[in-house]
């Protein structure tokens, strides 16, 4: 593996763990952060979207970067790429809808909504990287 290839799975490794990861630390801490009451889990949200949205926006820099190289050496990704740049997509405009739900329902419904997503590209990026 090149010095480029090694920063490129770093990078995207590393912003993957943020964005699954602080999601699912997220969740974990919410019912603590609700007993801590009032502006508790909405400054939580707030300081994680600051780290959230860059490690996003990593990880579709290094994915397209990932698609390029894939291209290049002419490995076949298949259905399992689109499933995953899908899951990708509803992953990010679900957690955006997150942000911007008027209620907890729907608050609760595109976190779980992207939760799943993000699982589910997680899921398919290891499928993808064992082959």
């Amino acid at each position: 593996m090149s010095t480029p290839e090694t920063i490129r799975l770093f990078l995207h490794v590393l912003a993957a763990t943020v964005w699954v990861g602080g999601q699912l630390t997220l969740l974990a801490l919410l019912p603590v952060l609700r007993e801590v009451g009032g502006e508790a889990p909405k400054k939580a949200a707030r300081a994680f979207r600051r780290i959230a949205w860059p490690a996003f926006a990593v990880l579709l820099v290094t994915g397209a970067w990932n698609i390029a190289e894939l291209s290049e050496e002419g490995e076949e990704g298949g259905g399992v790429l689109v499933a995953k740049l899908v899951a990708v997509v509803v992953s990010g405009a679900a957690a955006y809808a997150h942000e911007k739900a008027a209620s907890k329902a729907w608050t609760g419904i595109w976190g779980a909504v992207g939760l799943v997503a993000t699982l589910v590209a997680l899921l398919l990026g290891v499928v993808l990287g064992g082959r």
